[in-house]
Parts: structure tokens; sequence; C-alpha cells
């Protein structure tokens, strides 16, 4: 805890700084505008009487030039600053954490073959759980013997039914979950009972004049929203005026998008795996992308005193058409190396 609060107090300097930095910048460029507004006037003043330029007003423009030379140049430095800060950040947590990936798991956990098995075997059902492939799940966990207890099942199974609902358009599953976790979701911040009411006063508003007085009553679940959600309600409610000229022809036309049911399913998904203390995307599916975010990288060339190199790091060594090791003094024939695949 100690190590999170020390990257803390690091991150809050770097807020701190930009919070001053875009102050002081804006203050420095307002004066600076209100400072050439000035000098315009008088220029256009003199231009208008056609007089020449007087040696002041010469002087006027130089300072002027000058001045916005140096308020550039002074935010651009207070800027560079900014980047030393932002390092030290990257630098507290190299210095508080362990970078070694393998120091995540115990290495206990992989002394018996058995209890291997077991936790790739756990880590393939939670995904299948979770992506909502229950049929296939069940068959690994009768074909591997593997122990899966009703508890861990519920959660997922009750966020896909939801889902398979929100994919067919029926809001009420999931109006009725969150109905009944609502102050829980408060506490997440979580706008997703809002944005359940306002999906299904749409579908009213798509329904024309004939439903006009059914999402006027149904308005009334968007008081205790009133507050935080005002101009999206006050949208909808003007929406009603185009209701007889038909909303596809109107300003509010957007409100019709069918993307606001994958924005739904996408709130749900989040909100709903934050209040059940699930992981939005599954163990199995952030360390299958991690992997292959960082295959690239290493595809590594072993050279023939035993050290490992990027191929990139091989070729900017190359001098001479020799290849000295970065870890020891030998030299050799970059030929000679050897490509690994992890």
């Amino acid at each position: 805890m100690e190590q999170c609060a020390c990257v803390e107090r690091e991150l809050d300097k770097v807020l701190q700084k930009f919070l001053t930095y875009g102050q002081h910048c804006e203050r420095s460029l307002e004066e600076l505008l209100h400072y050439v507004g000035q000098l315009r006037a008088e220029l256009a003043s003199a231009a208008l009487q056609g007089t020449p330029l007087s040696a002041t007003l010469s002087l006027v423009m130089s300072q002027c030039c000058r001045k916005i030379k140096d308020t550039v140049q002074k935010l651009a430095s207070d800027h560079k600053d900014i980047h030393s800060s932002v390092s030290r950040v990257g630098k507290a947590i190299d210095r508080n954490f362990d970078s070694e990936i393998c120091g995540v798991v115990s290495d206990a956990v992989w002394d018996a073959r058995e209890q291997q098995q077991q936790i790739l075997q756990m880590a393939i059902v939670e995904h299948l759980y979770q992506q909502g492939m229950l049929s296939v799940a069940e068959e690994l966990c009768q074909e591997s013997t593997l122990n899966v207890d009703l508890d861990f099942k519920q959660p997922f199974l009750e966020l896909n039914r939801i889902l398979e609902a929100l994919h067919e358009q029926d809001l009420g599953p999931a109006l009725e979950w969150a109905v009944s976790h609502r102050q829980r979701l408060l506490e997440l911040n979580s706008s997703l009972e809002f944005k359940l009411h306002r999906l299904h006063f749409i579908r009213l508003l798509a329904g024309g004049p004939a439903k006009q007085l059914e999402a006027l009553s149904y308005a009334r679940h968007f008081q205790p929203f009133a507050r935080l959600h005002q101009r999206e309600i006050q949208v909808m409610m003007g929406s009603l005026v185009y209701l007889r000229l038909g909303l596809e022809k109107s300003p509010y036309c957007h409100l019709l998008d069918s993307s606001h049911w994958a924005e739904i399913c996408e709130t749900f998904t989040r909100d709903a795996c934050s209040l059940l203390g699930l992981s939005v995307e599954s163990p199995l599916s952030v360390s299958f992308a991690s992997g292959c975010v960082a295959l690239p990288v290493l595809m590594n060339i072993k050279l023939i005193c035993g050290h490992v190199i990027s191929r990139d790091a091989l070729n900017k060594l190359i001098n001479g058409g020799k290849l000295k090791c970065p870890y020891c003094p030998m030299e050799q024939n970059p030929a000679d190396g050897k490509r690994i695949i992890f």
C-alpha cells in the first residue's frame, strides 16, 4: 500500500503542475492578446489618419514582437519542465513495484503438474463463462472433472442472461437489475439506470404520436437523475415537438441511432463487472493480448557467448561486419547468432 501511495504522490505533483501551467498559459496568452489588440488599434488609427509610422509606434512594435517571443519561449520552457515530472512518475513506478512479471505468481503454484493443469483449466472455464459460452464451459468442466461451485457460476449466468436480452433489445431484465442495485451503482458513479430509462423513452418516441402520452408518463423516471443529466433530459423532452413530423426527419434524429444499443451493452458490462468484482475482460484474454503485444519484442537473437539481444539491437551493433556483445567483450560474426522463439 505504501508503494501505491508513493506513486500517487508523484502523480499528484504532475497533475498540480498541469493545472498551474494551464492557468498560467491561459493568463499569459490573454494578456498578450490584449496587448497586441491595443497595438493593432493604434496602428489602424494612424493608418486612417494617413500619418506615417512614428518612431514611438515603431519602438512599441519591436517591443511587442520581443514580448511575444519571450512569452512563447517561457511557456515552452515550462512545458518541458512538466515532461521531467512525468518521467519521475515512471521512475517511481519502477522503484516501488517489481517489473518482473514472474513475481506476480508464487513459484510454488507451478510445482505440481496437476495444479498447473487445474489453474489453466479454471482460467479457460472462467473465460468461456464470461464470453457467454455456457454449454462449452459446462462440457469442459465435465471432461476435465473440474468442480466449479455454483456461487462462481452465478454472476456470469446473470450477466449473460441480461446481455442476451439487451441484444434482443429487451430492456426489462437490465432495468430490473439496475433498480435492485441502484445504491451500489450510485456509489460507483454509474449512469447505467439513467441510460436504460433514456433508451426506453427513445423507443416510445420512435412509436410516433400514438406513444406520446405514454412517453410523457414515462418521463417521471428521469426525476432522480435531473441534477446530473439535465441537458440530456432537456434534449429528449424537446424532441416531443417533432413527434408528429417524425423524429427521423428532425434535428433529434440522432436519438434513433442504433449505436445506442451497442453503447448500453458496453455500459452494462463495465458497470456490472465492477459491481460484481469481475474484470471486464477475462484474465485469459488479457494474458493472451499481453502476449501478442510482447511477442514481437521477444523475437530475440542468442549470441555465441550465450547472451540474448533483440534483432533491432543486433542490426544496430554491427560495425564493420563484426558484432561486439553489449554484455561482454566477445566479438563475433553476426551470422553466427541464433534466433530464439518464445
